[in-house]
Protein backbone atom coordinates (compact mmCIF):
# COMPACT_ATOMS: atom_id res chain seq x y z
CA UNK A 1 0.00 0.00 0.00
CA UNK A 2 1.68 3.24 -0.43
CA UNK A 3 1.91 6.44 1.51
CA UNK A 4 -0.60 9.10 1.99
CA UNK A 5 1.15 12.15 0.45
CA UNK A 6 1.99 14.91 2.88
CA UNK A 7 -0.65 17.97 3.49
CA UNK A 8 1.50 21.09 3.38
CA UNK A 9 -0.79 24.68 3.37
CA UNK A 10 0.93 28.18 1.78
CA UNK A 11 2.02 30.90 3.99
CA UNK A 12 2.94 28.76 7.29
CA UNK A 13 5.78 27.72 8.91
CA UNK A 14 7.03 24.36 9.57
CA UNK A 15 8.98 22.65 12.09
CA UNK A 16 10.84 20.01 10.51
CA UNK A 17 12.50 17.40 11.68
CA UNK A 18 14.40 14.57 10.25
CA UNK A 19 16.85 12.05 11.76
CA UNK A 20 19.69 8.97 10.88
CA UNK A 21 18.60 5.96 10.00
CA UNK A 22 18.20 3.74 13.02
CA UNK A 23 19.00 6.94 15.01
CA UNK A 24 22.29 6.72 14.38
CA UNK A 25 24.55 10.18 14.04
CA UNK A 26 24.70 11.97 10.93
CA UNK A 27 27.51 14.00 11.66
CA UNK A 28 30.68 12.36 12.62
CA UNK A 29 32.78 15.36 12.92
CA UNK A 30 32.93 19.05 13.12
CA UNK A 31 33.24 19.64 9.31
CA UNK A 32 30.20 17.26 8.31
CA UNK A 33 27.94 19.84 10.48
CA UNK A 34 29.26 22.69 8.72
CA UNK A 35 28.77 20.64 5.13
CA UNK A 36 25.50 20.17 6.21
CA UNK A 37 25.01 24.27 6.51
CA UNK A 38 26.59 24.83 3.43
CA UNK A 39 24.24 22.69 1.79
CA UNK A 40 21.45 24.27 4.04
CA UNK A 41 22.26 27.92 3.03
CA UNK A 42 22.61 26.71 -0.49
CA UNK A 43 18.62 25.07 -1.02
CA UNK A 44 17.11 27.80 0.93
CA UNK A 45 17.89 30.12 -2.16
CA UNK A 46 17.44 27.36 -4.61
CA UNK A 47 13.89 27.02 -3.35
CA UNK A 48 13.21 30.62 -1.55
CA UNK A 49 12.89 29.34 1.93
CA UNK A 50 13.27 31.49 5.40
CA UNK A 51 15.23 29.58 8.14
CA UNK A 52 14.10 30.85 11.61
CA UNK A 53 15.47 28.22 14.00
CA UNK A 54 17.55 25.50 13.62
CA UNK A 55 19.68 22.57 15.41
CA UNK A 56 22.02 20.38 14.50
CA UNK A 57 22.29 17.12 16.55
CA UNK A 58 24.70 14.24 16.17
CA UNK A 59 21.50 11.63 14.94
CA UNK A 60 18.91 14.61 13.79
CA UNK A 61 18.17 18.08 12.35
CA UNK A 62 15.16 20.74 13.50
CA UNK A 63 14.23 23.44 11.23
CA UNK A 64 11.70 26.32 11.83
CA UNK A 65 11.08 27.17 8.14
CA UNK A 66 8.88 29.54 5.88
CA UNK A 67 8.83 28.33 2.27
CA UNK A 68 7.18 30.91 -0.31
CA UNK A 69 5.19 27.79 -1.35
CA UNK A 70 4.58 24.73 0.67
CA UNK A 71 5.05 22.86 -2.69
CA UNK A 72 8.73 23.23 -2.53
CA UNK A 73 9.08 22.07 1.79
CA UNK A 74 9.81 18.60 0.27
CA UNK A 75 11.94 19.01 -2.71
CA UNK A 76 14.02 21.68 -0.08
CA UNK A 77 14.65 18.61 2.50
CA UNK A 78 15.27 16.17 -0.46
CA UNK A 79 17.32 18.23 -1.98
CA UNK A 80 19.80 19.10 1.82
CA UNK A 81 19.87 15.57 2.71
CA UNK A 82 20.65 13.97 -0.55
CA UNK A 83 23.48 15.84 -1.11
CA UNK A 84 24.52 15.44 2.61
CA UNK A 85 24.11 11.69 2.11
CA UNK A 86 26.48 11.65 -0.92
CA UNK A 87 29.09 13.69 0.97
CA UNK A 88 28.60 10.90 3.98
CA UNK A 89 28.83 8.43 2.16
CA UNK A 90 31.62 9.41 -0.19
CA UNK A 91 34.08 10.29 2.92
CA UNK A 92 33.32 7.69 5.04
CA UNK A 93 33.65 5.20 2.77
CA UNK A 94 29.86 3.68 3.19
CA UNK A 95 26.60 3.58 1.08
CA UNK A 96 23.14 3.06 1.91
CA UNK A 97 20.36 5.10 3.84
CA UNK A 98 21.58 7.71 5.78
CA UNK A 99 18.28 9.22 6.65
CA UNK A 100 14.93 7.66 8.37
CA UNK A 101 12.16 7.43 6.35
CA UNK A 102 9.93 10.91 5.99
CA UNK A 103 11.11 13.89 7.28
CA UNK A 104 8.50 14.94 10.40
CA UNK A 105 6.89 18.05 9.93
CA UNK A 106 4.36 20.47 12.04
CA UNK A 107 2.34 23.36 11.41
CA UNK A 108 3.66 25.93 13.77
CA UNK A 109 0.90 28.69 14.28
CA UNK A 110 3.22 32.02 14.10
CA UNK A 111 0.64 34.02 16.22
CA UNK A 112 0.63 31.56 19.30
CA UNK A 113 3.87 29.28 18.59
CA UNK A 114 6.48 30.58 16.69
CA UNK A 115 8.85 32.01 19.62
CA UNK A 116 8.01 28.96 21.96
CA UNK A 117 8.84 26.49 18.64
CA UNK A 118 12.62 28.73 18.54
CA UNK A 119 13.26 27.96 22.08
CA UNK A 120 11.98 24.49 22.18
CA UNK A 121 14.70 23.56 18.69
CA UNK A 122 17.42 26.06 20.19
CA UNK A 123 17.52 24.30 23.41
CA UNK A 124 17.86 21.22 22.24
CA UNK A 125 21.75 20.45 23.29
CA UNK A 126 20.80 22.01 26.81
CA UNK A 127 18.10 19.31 26.83
CA UNK A 128 20.04 16.22 25.53
CA UNK A 129 22.58 17.00 28.34
CA UNK A 130 25.13 17.91 25.98
CA UNK A 131 25.97 21.64 26.80
CA UNK A 132 24.61 23.47 29.94
CA UNK A 133 25.19 26.91 27.87
CA UNK A 134 23.53 27.09 24.76
CA UNK A 135 26.50 29.52 23.26
CA UNK A 136 28.71 26.29 23.35
CA UNK A 137 26.90 24.34 21.18
CA UNK A 138 27.27 26.54 17.66
CA UNK A 139 25.25 24.12 15.57
CA UNK A 140 22.03 26.06 16.48
CA UNK A 141 20.35 29.09 15.46
CA UNK A 142 20.60 30.50 18.73
CA UNK A 143 24.62 30.65 18.58
CA UNK A 144 24.38 32.15 15.08
CA UNK A 145 22.05 34.85 16.35
CA UNK A 146 24.56 35.45 19.73
CA UNK A 147 27.94 35.30 18.43
CA UNK A 148 29.83 36.33 15.71
CA UNK A 149 28.95 32.71 13.87
CA UNK A 150 29.73 32.76 10.44
CA UNK A 151 27.07 30.19 9.22
CA UNK A 152 24.68 33.10 8.32
CA UNK A 153 21.60 30.90 7.18
CA UNK A 154 18.98 32.56 9.67
CA UNK A 155 16.58 35.11 8.48
CA UNK A 156 15.34 36.85 11.36
CA UNK A 157 11.90 35.70 12.69
CA UNK A 158 10.63 39.40 12.60
CA UNK A 159 10.55 39.11 8.98
CA UNK A 160 7.67 36.46 8.96
CA UNK A 161 5.72 37.91 6.16
CA UNK A 162 3.34 40.56 6.73
CA UNK A 163 0.52 39.24 5.00
CA UNK A 164 0.48 36.16 7.62
CA UNK A 165 0.11 38.53 10.81
CA UNK A 166 -2.62 40.54 8.87
CA UNK A 167 -4.58 37.54 8.58
CA UNK A 168 -7.18 36.91 11.73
Amino acid sequence: MSRMPRLFVDNACYHIITRGNHKQPVFRKENDYAVYIRFIRKAKIRYNIRIYAYCLMPNHVHLLIDPVSSKTISRFMHWVNLNYAMHFNNIYKTDGHLWQGRLKSKLINRDRYLLTCISYIEANPVRASMVSDLLAYKWTSYYERYSFSRSKILDEWGQVRSEVWTRS
